[in-house]
């Protein structure tokens, strides 16, 4: 894949999350809203399955930092901003790797 390609993506995630983000804190009740998700079977399967994808790619964001507190920052706003915070920490990395595909995927651990 181009890495243009990529970029557009997570930019497209990044305003698409922005406008849905706004969209729920200004139009919804969080506390209501969840708890409605929360008593249906199917929102619990979709609660677990958002999570475990914020994990799995908390742990690429992880491994990929050399700083633990860069790690920690980055994994409270994955947890708290979802998919927002994953797509510009994508964009950040697809801009710091300068094309290099290995130094996106694997950050520090690139060089050796």
């Amino acid at each position: 894949m181009n890495m243009n390609i990529a970029k557009g993506i997570s930019i497209l995630g990044i305003l698409a999350m922005t406008a849905v983000l706004l969209y729920g804190f200004t139009v919804g009740n969080f506390g209501q809203d969840g708890a409605v998700l929360m008593q249906n079977p199917w929102g619990i399967v979709s609660m677990v399955d958002l999570y475990t994808g914020f994990t799995l790619f908390s742990m690429w964001i992880v491994y990929r930092e050399k700083s633990i507190v860069r790690s920690v920052v980055w994994v409270v706003l994955m947890m708290v901003l979802g998919f927002f915070a994953g797509s510009l920490y994508a964009f950040l990395a697809l801009n710091a790797s300068k094309g290099d595909w290995k130094k996106f995927w694997m950050g520090q651990h690139a060089d050796g």
